[in-house]
């Protein structure tokens, strides 16, 4: 049941984060996710800027009450890319500073391909982090408005915007329940001995059939549910709409905003810095080993 929790399911709770304005969170999400991918000098910034954006989103999830549970779980279904990384920076020539280990064959391997693996996955991790955060502490209409009031400027050249803002909020809330579909029809193919974990490659993708087809079938019948109860409630894409609950802006989004534009803003200060300052990275590296003693 692990793959249930990939994107998290909405948590009704009654914490600060879920009465925050859903298009302030998702300008977080956004704004968070570039200043972790941003390039912050030598591994030594890198991993203190990123650990002080881990400490912070660390903070957002006990406040909003976000499962860690859910949130390993979640992670549990990336390994697969990390071995990747680290088979991959493993086996790709490269040079670095310090030299762990030349094998006979002539690779080598070195701690700065190590560190950099490091902090692809720990940006992956931030990644799926922010993601949770939105998904747990946000309805999937909220998500649709948000996407909505954002698009809102693409209507003067004739776009969609309705339509478009309408099936990424589906997409996100049928994914959860696709995975717990397939869940079941696992275990019901387990029953009658299909066997999906042994044997050979082409036996387990010709097992994997058995998942796949039960799964696309469970798929087009839920939209054609899904289709036949919006024509009967008379949906309409084309037509101008009303909203049942109204985004309104709070004196608790005005301090959101304010601390994640300056956590935002300390972050891009150090990449501006570390870019075009050379000696900033030694200036870091001198005030972290005076904290450090």
């Amino acid at each position: 049941m692990a793959a249930t929790n990939v994107l998290g399911k909405y948590s009704p709770y009654n914490t600060v984060i879920h009465k925050l304005d859903s298009r302030f969170k998702l300008f977080a999400l956004i704004l968070l996710m570039v200043v972790a991918f941003l390039p912050y000098g030598n591994y030594t910034n890198r991993f203190i800027v990123l650990g002080f954006l881990t400490l912070i989103i660390a903070i957002i999830m006990i406040v909003g009450r976000v499962s860690f549970s859910s949130f390993f779980k979640s992670l549990s279904s990336m390994w697969i890319m990390f071995i990747f990384l680290l088979i991959f920076m493993f086996f790709l020539p490269n040079e670095g500073e310090y030299l762990i280990h030349t094998f006979k064959n002539g690779y080598s391997l070195y701690w700065d391909g190590l560190l950099n693996v490091g902090h692809i996955i720990l940006r992956l991790v931030l990644m799926v982090a922010l993601t949770i955060i939105l998904t747990s502490t946000t309805l999937p209409m909220d998500i649709t408005y948000a996407l909505e009031w954002y698009l809102t400027p693409l209507r003067l050249l004739k776009f969609p915007t309705q339509i478009v803002s309408l099936t990424i909020s589906l997409a996100l809330r049928f994914i959860p329940t696709l995975l717990n579909e397939s869940n079941r029809i696992m275990n019901a193919q387990k029953s009658r001995g299909v066997d999906y974990n042994r044997g050979f490659l082409m036996s387990k993708i010709r097992s994997i059939t058995t998942l796949i087809i039960p799964l696309l079938v469970s798929c087009f019948s839920r939209s054609d549910e899904l289709a036949i109860a919006m024509e009967a409630r008379g949906y309409d894409p084309y037509k101008k709409r009303t909203h049942y609950k109204t985004l309104k802006f709070s004196y608790r989004d005005l301090i959101a905003i304010l601390f994640i534009l300056i956590i935002a803003g300390l972050m891009i200060t150090v990449s501006v810095l570390a870019s075009y300052y050379p000696g900033f990275d030694d200036l870091i590296n001198y005030l972290w080993n005076i904290k450090t003693i």
